[in-house]
């Protein structure tokens, strides 16, 4: 299992890795802005 996994120990794999991670956390925090801010406070109106 170990050699399977051996050719993913390159760094341009970890710095992807975080890519992805870090645009679906700014993606996810805008939707929430975007939508979920004004939702609420036409809510609450």
């Amino acid at each position: 299992m170990t050699d399977a996994l051996q050719q993913f120990d390159h760094p341009a794999w970890l710095t992807g890795l975080g890519t992805v991670v870090g645009y679906g956390i700014i993606l996810a925090l805008m939707t929430i802005v975007m939508f979920g801010l004004p939702y609420l406070v036409f809510l609450a109106v």
